[in-house]
C-alpha cells in the first residue's frame, strides 16, 4: 500500500534539529520524498508498523507531529502532481 507521511519537527534547538535528521533518514530508507517533509513510501503492512514505531520512537510527541495516511493500493487513481518536480513511479527501485 502507498502511505504518505509528513512530519513537522520542532527544530529550536540542537535536539530539534537531530529528530529531523534522524527522522528523514529513516523515511529515506522507506520511500520518496516529495516534498520538504512529505515521504511517499511503498509498504506491507508490516513494514509500515516498523517505521510507524522507529518514527514514534524518535519524535518530541510534545513538539513534533507526524501523520500518516494510507492511500492503499489503488493510490494511481487518488494523486495528481502539477509543477516542476518530477514525478516517479512507487512501484520501481529507488536508486540511493
Amino acid at each position: 500500500m502507498l502511505v504518505l507521511i509528513t512530519y513537522d519537527v520542532n527544530t529550536e534547538d540542537a535536539a530539534g534539529r537531530r529528530r529531523l535528521r534522524q527522522i528523514a533518514r529513516q523515511c529515506v530508507n522507506y520511500g520518496q520524498r516529495v516534498q520538504c517533509s512529505v515521504f511517499e513510501c511503498l509498504l506491507d503492512a508490516a513494514q509500515c508498523k516498523s517505521l510507524q514505531a522507529k518514527l514514534c520512537a524518535i519524535m518530541d510527541p510534545k513538539r513534533d507531529s507526524l501523520r500518516f495516511y494510507y492511500l492503499g493500493n489503488h493510490y494511481a487513481k487518488k494523486i495528481e502532481h502539477f509543477g516542476c518536480k518530477t514525478t516517479y513511479l512507487p512501484e520501481e527501485p529507488l536508486l540511493i
